[in-house]
């Protein structure tokens, strides 16, 4: 018996994207400690890392193409990362791809509920908006780091350079290179969020600050091939239209 299942982003009636909000009460450290307990079970075997790392590009270009998919199809931004992980599972089994989403899910048993950086990101950011206090600034500052923190670790998934670190890491040094660069122009105390965010991943400071700074060195990398791809591109256009990143937010608003 043939069975296809399709899933959809969108509601069939409204067409309205469908997303369940966000619940403070289902939040905490207690939700923390199921993600980490959680979070190696979906890690790629160490093989499959090693072997990508000796030729990396053929993996970002296809974590890019996947991107560039889920921007297309308006998908919420947990769905790229999902969407990556799923793909790096199911090479680690197989190390190759010759049928499509049937072969992938059969593979994985069905088991898609993958522990991604998007997962932990609003879960820190709530115990950071604690520390934070409750004010209108408060708010409006969480939903731009939220943003930028997005951003960052979406870059993260294209860079293989990344591959294999624990997903919570990922989150808590992108939100961490966010606050660097946000925090500058605020002049916040920033030594207690960066501690806070290490212990909510069971890291040490030093190994965060760590990621944070390679996060922020592979954006910087990453803006100064942009800029060159951008002038190139105008050489031969006699001047072209501005490329917008298909990114939540745009890596040119990230200032650090």
């Amino acid at each position: 018996m043939s069975v296809s299942l399709w899933c959809e982003e969108e509601s069939a009636r409204s067409g309205t994207s469908v997303r369940a909000s966000f619940d403070p009460n289902a939040s905490g450290l207690r939700v923390i400690e199921r993600l980490l307990h959680s979070e190696e079970r979906y890690a790629p075997s160490p093989l499959y890392v090693s072997l990508v790392q000796r030729e990396p590009k053929r993996r970002e270009e296809l974590a890019k193409w996947t991107l560039e998919v889920c921007c297309d199809c308006g998908c919420d931004e947990a769905v790229f990362p999902l969407a990556v992980s799923l793909l790096d599972r199911y090479l680690a089994s197989t190390l190759s791809l010759p049928e499509m989403e049937r072969v992938v899910l059969g593979t994985l048993r069905w088991d898609v509920a993958g522990v991604t950086p998007q997962d932990f990101i609003p879960h820190f950011l709530s115990c950071l908006e604690e520390l934070m206090g409750d004010s209108e600034d408060a708010a409006d500052f969480v939903s731009t780091l939220r943003r930028h923190g997005d951003t960052l670790a979406a870059m993260c998934v294209c860079d293989s350079r990344f591959l294999g670190t624990r997903p919570s890491l990922v989150a808590a040094a992108a939100l961490n290179s966010a606050l660097r660069g946000l925090e500058a122009k605020r002049r916040r105390e920033m030594s207690h969020m960066t501690c806070t965010l290490a212990t909510l991943c069971r890291s040490d400071p030093a190994v965060l600050q760590c990621y944070s700074e390679l996060i922020e060195d592979a954006l910087r990398e990453r803006l100064r091939n942009s800029r060159e791809q951008e002038e190139d591109d105008g050489e031969k256009n006699g001047g072209m239209e501005e490329e917008r990143s298909s990114t939540p937010t745009d890596l040119r608003e990230i200032d650090f």
